[in-house]
């Protein structure tokens, strides 16, 4: 298989300049460049940028995925919008990373599955994730749980993915709505291979998500609230075209930290409970499945043994008419109805077999048949697949 590789980059804060696009450009002759994206794809060689460094500078969220199974997500956040303290306690090394600037955070998810199948099916999809950064923006935190649930959940891939002693790492905070992912935390879950199984065993520890809507009358009068240094600066952010960043950050003082997450430290579960009980679920499901497939099956046979039993009543009614049938199928030459009347022959012969002092006539007739039409070898030919009798 040829080598291919796929870069994506979006600016959502702020669209680069034309002298950062210039920039940009140095790096790759022929990706598609905007002032708010970069795509490009790879069939032999490699991008000569760094993607954390383009992180840093310029872009807010970077896909990126290879045909060897790589896939790579990050996603740039301001550190007044992501407190790196909170996004710390998800990262697991080397899946789950984060690095730190002086505004932001930069986060980055990677699942990698070098034996699974080559799916190029996420070009230009960056747009689907982006969601995700906006949630996590917003105090959820449910993206960067399904981070290190993919992350842990790689052992099951690659049983060297980590140390035995990892088995003992307790899980972090549970945020509620586990159980009722965004479209952003699907496509996440997906992209990065997290398990359903461990997915609705994860989920059990979360609580339900509590509706969120947010009262006009309220947020003027928390807008009002706020000092004029505070509102000089949203305002400072909305004249450098970062408005997104400036409306994000004010609805994130507004609505308040991490909404809805659940840390009773008590009731974290380890690694080892989660892996280990979703091996046990999925069992179970597995075997409910099987044995569901097996009484379907066995009704299938049943039903298709009950109509064969009513053709051979059927034919047995009158079965002279069938050979003569047959003789009309075959004076016919043509290859399909050949087929039907071996079919029918078949039929004649599981008759013959299940009546008393039949299966001598049926194999006078049938070598008789035989020997009137030895001259078409395309029907003795399936005659002899068939094996009705010894010729």
């Amino acid at each position: 298989m040829s080598e291919y590789q796929y870069y994506e980059f979006l600016a959502l804060d702020r669209p680069l300049t034309a002298a950062e696009r210039a920039e940009v450009r140095q790096l790759s002759t022929r990706a598609r460049i905007t002032a708010t994206s970069f795509a490009n794809e790879y069939h032999w060689g490699d991008f000569k940028g760094s993607p954390d460094e383009l992180m840093r500078r310029y872009y807010d969220a970077h896909l990126y995925f290879a045909n060897w199974g790589t896939h790579r997500l990050m996603l740039r956040l301001p550190r007044t919008l992501l407190d790196p303290g909170v996004a710390k306690q998800y990262c697991v090394d080397p899946y789950v990373t984060m690095s730190v600037t002086r505004e932001h955070v930069i986060l980055n998810l990677t699942s990698e599955d070098e034996a699974g199948d080559w799916e190029e099916d996420y070009e230009g999809s960056l747009s689907a994730f982006v969601g995700a950064r906006s949630e996590l923006a917003s105090g959820d935190l449910r993206p960067l749980y399904l981070a290190w649930l993919s992350a842990y959940g790689a052992w099951e891939r690659d049983e060297d993915a980590f140390d035995d002693d990892d088995e003992d790492s307790v899980e972090p905070p549970v945020p509620a709505g586990l159980g009722s992912l965004t479209a952003p935390q699907r496509a996440l879950a997906d992209f990065l291979r997290v398990d359903a199984d461990l997915l609705d065993v994860a989920a059990e520890a979360s609580l339900a998500l509590p509706e969120a809507k947010d009262d006009p009358r309220a947020l003027a009068a928390y807008i009002a609230g706020i000092g004029n240094s505070e509102k000089d600066r949203l305002l400072g952010l909305v004249a450098a075209d970062q408005a997104a960043r400036a409306r994000m950050e004010l609805l994130r003082g507004f609505r308040g930290q991490a909404v809805g997450q659940h840390d009773d430290s008590g009731s974290r579960r380890t690694v080892a409970e989660l892996l280990d009980t979703t091996a046990e679920r999925r069992q179970q499901r597995e075997r409910q499945e099987a044995a569901i497939q097996a009484a379907q099956q066995a009704l299938r046979e049943q039903q298709r043994a009950a109509a064969r039993q009513r053709r051979l009543d059927e034919l047995a009614q009158d079965p002279e008419a069938a050979w003569g049938e047959v003789e009309g199928l075959i004076n016919t030459r043509a290859p399909a109805q050949y087929d039907a009347a071996v079919g029918l022959l078949k039929d004649l012969h599981e008759l013959a077999q299940r009546t008393p002092g039949q299966s001598g006539e049926f194999h006078r007739r049938y070598m008789a048949l035989r020997e009137t039409h030895r001259r078409k070898p395309s029907l003795i030919a399936r005659l002899n697949r068939a094996a009705l009798t010894a010729p």
